[in-house]
């Protein structure tokens, strides 16, 4: 099933979720509204909204509550995005040049900032304190995995334990927010809200280890970034760390210099390495196992379109492309 396919099974939310999206982005200072609709208008996948709408259906959902939540999901999420290319020093994203390369890197912390706090303007209204709960101890995780990634950039010596708590704590962890945010909503059962928190959390990870196989071997005009950002940057990703674990003096010494000193230099030998040595499969590997965890969380949820959605959202984070 096609990622369009999934989106078809709750389109009117899907709709529904841009409307309120278009609303409560705007604000009275004309900046934040050009900032704001400039990046999150920008072509994004829209996995993590998705994601709330599926569960809650999946959880027999029947009111409108998991509309907004799913626009502050997706609040959050640009937020980090904005924060994180100014970070990161990125100036392609989806195709398209940054905000921070188009506004500048002051405009587009202060956007973020805006995006984070209309977000949890948006949760009071949800007048639910167990989401609020769910969401702050979410974006603050959010917020350690940035400066833990921040620790580890430029290390060659990052382990696969360092590197699986960076993803799940900046990735994971908000996909995992938002499927259990959909069961809240429902009211479902204890059984259920931990069964798709696990499901979130196992979804995220496949998603984030296949992000970064891709920074090697992904199309770039589908991708929508440069290939070997992630080197560029020195973020010792899984399929580096796998090569350095195997590779030869020659091969280790190359990845270990590059990830020390930035850049893309010899992007195309560290690639060939990469690939040569399993890096590439060994991640995909562990992505497909994620994978398969999320599919095996939902076995308590009753059968319905909704949980078919959820099954066929794991297996796209695998599959896609870009």
């Amino acid at each position: 099933m096609t990622i369009e396919k999934i989106r078809g099974l709750i389109s009117g939310d899907f709709e529904a979720v841009d409307d309120v999206i278009r609303a409560r982005l705007h604000s009275q200072i004309a900046l934040v509204d050009q900032v704001a609709n400039y990046i999150v208008h920008s072509g994004g996948k829209r996995l993590r909204p998705l994601l709330v709408l599926l569960a809650a259906r999946a959880c027999g959902h029947a009111g409108a509550r998991h509309i907004e939540a799913a626009a502050i999901i997706e609040f959050i999420h640009t937020a980090t995005l904005l924060h994180d290319d100014v970070v990161d020093g990125s100036s392609l994203r989806r195709g398209r040049q940054t905000a921070n390369e188009v506004f500048g890197n002051a405009t587009s912390v202060l956007v973020g900032d805006f995006l984070y706090s209309r977000a949890f303007q948006m949760m009071v209204t949800l007048d639910r304190m167990p989401i609020m709960k769910i969401l702050a101890d979410a974006t603050n995780a959010i917020a350690e995995g940035e400066v833990l990634q921040l620790m580890t950039a430029h290390d060659p010596s990052t382990t696969e334990e360092r590197y699986f708590d960076v993803i799940h704590r900046k990735t994971a962890r908000l996909f995992e927010a938002g499927a259990q945010i959909g069961a809240v909503l429902s009211d479902a059962p204890q059984e259920i809200e931990c069964a798709l928190a696990r499901y979130g959390k196992h979804i995220g990870t496949a998603f984030q280890l296949v992000d970064d196989t891709l920074d090697y071997q992904g199309d770039e005009t589908q991708w929508g970034k440069h290939l070997g950002d992630d080197l560029a940057e020195g973020k010792p990703t899984l399929p580096l760390i796998h090569a350095l674990q195997h590779g030869s003096g020659e091969q280790r010494t190359m990845i270990e210099q590059a990830i020390e000193q930035g850049g893309i230099g010899r992007l195309d030998e560290i690639t060939r390495a990469v690939a040569s040595l399993g890096g590439l499969a060994y991640t995909a590997r562990l992505a497909q196992n994620e994978a398969d965890q999320a599919l095996a969380a939902l076995s308590p949820l009753a059968e319905s379109a909704f949980k078919d959605g959820l099954s066929e959202l794991a297996r796209f984070a695998v599959a896609r492309k870009n």
